[in-house]
């Protein structure tokens, strides 16, 4: 009986009724509905357009997929757009913060929902490394051209297996930077990242607009280059898995529904900018892809900062943009770096509030009503691996994240569907569950492009997380809610009084 009765909790689901009076913050400061629509899609777009065309193009495009980087984006694309039909629909009907975890817990069970949550910490952690370590390759790029120059030993992480040094400092700074500003609220945080976005859209169309006129058609033959010989080295095995690593670029709808309590009419607002800024995010990079493979040959593309390499090869005559695109890479991350470190800390409050991680995380500020205690952590955590990871690691580890995180919240949708037909959806996923499945099946055929050691780290990253839930979370989880239901309700007091 005990054993039953312990397997049903691992699979117990959270009513939507109680996520959202879970989120009302009785007894405490509520979050503040601050964001509209405009603000929203700036933030997909502040996050999605970054380490995508700043970071991850070259590097993909060098080892796996050659000028076919492209359809790699394109089927990135149509997977997120599934997607982000699926997101959008979670995001109309339970506007709370949590994203994927909140989503797991209605509708696949606690077990389920602390490792989609261990995944987007995960996800997020890593994913804010690695933009900042390409953030550190631009700027000392950057102080380089203007005769400042940093010792070599401060600028690239000691585990890398080439060029090891012992600390990316630039890095470290930057991250800290970001998260004080995020845990100054949210509001402070959508200006800032509103007017980066824009600076940084302005240089990517200088760059468009001048790149265009020296592309070497050439570098574009073949356009998928032959196979190596080992899946995923070129070919079209090398395409597939260089959609698996670009995914990453995509992950702004998923940040933007982590934002959800602070959202203005948010099952309106937030499927808009969820929808909106991936299309619009789809199309620049298509470009840039274009662009960036034919001013150079895509082997020289294997760099942190691939833009200013691209314009380097075009004979001197895009010099002049070289300045203008780091400086834009360089706040450009930065916006990239605040939206992941605006998400991140408020999965751990969505994790805290239930019982799965302690109780100070879901502490809200009374003055910013941000989770700041969990910023600090988020932030502190990023910081010492944007320092010690090379690049490549971090990238692969977040693909392979995002990817679970997809595939839990595609099938959570079916589910929902079909335990709570009751529910009151204002947007809902067409074509269900054909377009959640095809959703489902291009993560789990992205999946299958990822590399061995990616997944042996990814294994390692599992089995810690286990081991907290089994000895922490999920005792603290079900006092927390006993206690709960101990309590009583507002209605009771108000009558016994």
């Amino acid at each position: 009986m005990r054993k039953s009765e312990t397997l049903a909790g691992l699979f117990r689901v959270t009513a939507v009724e109680d996520l959202l009076k879970a989120a009302e913050g009785v007894g405490g400061p509520e979050m503040q509905r601050s964001l509209g629509p405009i603000r929203l899609i700036l933030m997909g777009v502040g996050v999605i357009v970054g380490a995508g065309i700043f970071v991850v193009t070259g590097s993909a495009a060098a080892q796996f997929a050659g000028p076919a980087i492209v359809l790699s984006f394109v089927l990135a694309a149509v997977g997120c757009a599934f997607c982000g039909l699926c997101y959008a629909e979670f995001a109309s009907l339970m506007p709370v913060s949590g994203s994927a975890y909140t989503y797991a817990s209605a509708t696949l069970g606690e077990v389920v929902a602390w490792a989609m949550g261990w995944n987007l910490l995960m996800e997020y952690a890593f994913a804010a490394s690695y933009v900042a370590v390409g953030w550190s390759a631009y700027c000392v790029n950057l102080l380089n051209a203007v005769g400042v120059h940093l010792p070599p030993a401060l600028t690239s992480a000691p585990l890398g297996v080439a060029h090891a040094g012992l600390i990316n400092l630039p890095a470290v700074a930057l991250v800290l930077a970001i998260a004080f500003v995020a845990s100054r609220g949210i509001g402070l945080s959508a200006t800032a990242n509103a007017l980066i976005v824009l600076l940084k859209l302005a240089a990517l169309v200088l760059f468009l607009g001048f790149g265009a006129h020296y592309v070497h058609p050439q570098n574009w033959r073949p356009f998928v280059p032959p196979n190596q010989g080992a899946f995923g080295h070129f070919g079209w095995s090398g395409m597939l898995r260089g959609a698996a690593v670009v995914f990453v670029a995509y992950l702004g709808f998923d940040a933007l529904a982590t934002t959800a309590q602070e959202v203005r009419n948010p099952q309106r607002n937030l499927p808009i900018a969820i929808l909106g800024s991936l299309v619009l995010c789809t199309l620049l990079y298509g470009g840039v892809s274009l662009v960036l493979t034919g001013l150079v040959p895509y082997g020289a593309l294997n760099a942190p900062n691939p833009l200013t390499v691209a314009l380097r090869g075009a004979g001197g005559a895009l010099d002049c943009l070289v300045p203008v695109i780091d400086a834009a890479a360089i706040v450009g991350l930065a916006s990239v770096m605040l939206v992941v470190l605006l998400a991140q800390p408020r999965v751990l409050y969505a994790m805290a509030r239930d019982g799965l991680l302690p109780r100070p995380l879901a502490r809200l500020d009374p003055k910013t009503r941000t989770p700041r205690l969990a910023t600090l952590v988020a932030g502190s955590a990023v910081a010492i691996l944007a320092g010690l990871f090379p690049i490549d690691i971090l990238v692969q580890l977040v693909s392979l994240g995002t990817l679970s995180v997809f595939i839990a919240v595609c099938v959570g949708v079916i589910v929902l569907r079909r335990t709570r037909p009751d529910l009151k959806r204002p947007f809902r996923v067409p074509l269900s569950p054909i377009i959640p499945l095809l959703g489902a099946g291009i993560c789990v055929y992205l999946l299958a492009g990822l590399p061995g050691p990616s997944w042996a780290l990814y294994g390692g990253w599992t089995v810690v997380g286990g081991l907290i839930y089994a000895l922490y979370g999920r005792r603290s989880a079900t006092r927390l809610r006993q206690a709960y239901q101990a309590s009583p309700t507002p209605s009771q007091t108000a009558s016994s009084s």
